[in-house]
């Protein structure tokens, strides 16, 4: 009997506890969400992406409005819209207490500004990916022109990579290594302004200083890259010094081991 008495008081016990946590759920679903504190984490000030546009995107779309309750928010939806903005690297939603609710994102970190020979315009980020153009926003970042086939739609940076056929047709990835050296360089990134694709393959370096260009060749490696940005820098501090910005016409890195100096000619 004892025993009985105890199974049926541990069933109420157990039916009561289980009873208030559903009443305490449906009645936090009820509750109004409050504006979503926006966490946003950028490298550098190249950030595309603010506060108020995050919350602007996600009202547009529908996912967000003013006195919505917590069991209208859908978290997955709203990841998943905020994960497919080509800006946004990371994304976290996660709610809080009575209506809190956080939103945590990591922006892309643009390298380079990409005009290819269509007429369309996009960014490239720190990893060879995508980024697309904002008329909000801009990036004190080289910029790559000439003749570039690949579509703002195209082939990712990783994949030209990885494949030892796209990488011998394809300049994206040479521009993403040359970019990538030049926005963690503090002299090159002061001194580099502008990549240019040449028809046969070559790769010029427009500097914001001097009226030389620099044929840099190929770039299709990251260590090729560096050794020839490295003999580059030996030459600017041991060179330039005594010879002046103005005496060339033209630096070239085309060739392994040697920097080939075209002068300008006097009239």
């Amino acid at each position: 009997m004892k025993l009985l008495i105890k199974i049926v008081l541990w069933t109420l016990f157990a039916g009561g506890i289980i009873y208030l946590l559903v009443k305490v759920e449906q009645d936090r679903q009820q509750i109004s969400l409050q504006e979503p504190d926006v966490s946003i984490h950028v490298k550098s000030e190249h950030g595309f992406l603010n506060e108020d546009e995050i919350k602007m995107k996600l009202s547009r779309k529908g996912l967000f409005r003013p006195n919505m309750k917590v069991e209208d928010l859908n978290l997955q939806a709203m990841e998943e819209y905020l994960e497919s903005i080509s800006h946004v690297k990371t994304v976290d939603i996660y709610m809080g207490l009575n209506g809190s609710w956080n939103i945590d994102l990591e922006l892309r970190e643009p390298i380079v500004r990409v005009f290819n020979k269509f007429g369309e315009t996009y960014y490239l980020d720190e990893d060879g990916e995508y980024m697309d153009r904002t008329t909000t926003h801009t990036a004190r970042i080289p910029v790559a022109t000439g003749f570039i086939v690949e579509r703002s739609n195209g082939i990712r940076v990783p994949q030209i990579i990885n494949n030892d056929t796209l990488i011998s047709i394809l300049k994206l990835d040479d521009i993403y290594w040359i970019s990538n050296y030049v926005c963690n360089d503090p002299l090159f990134q002061s001194l580099i302004g502008q990549i240019q694709v040449e028809k046969n393959g070559d790769l010029l370096l427009i500097p914001l200083v001097g009226d030389h260009v620099i044929n840099f060749g190929s770039a299709n490696s990251k260590s090729e890259v560096g050794k020839k940005f490295e003999k580059l820098k030996v030459f600017y501090k041991e060179a330039i010094p005594y010879e002046g910005w103005r005496k060339y016409e033209e630096i070239s890195l085309k060739y392994e081991g040697q920097i080939v100096c075209k002068k300008k000619r006097t009239i």
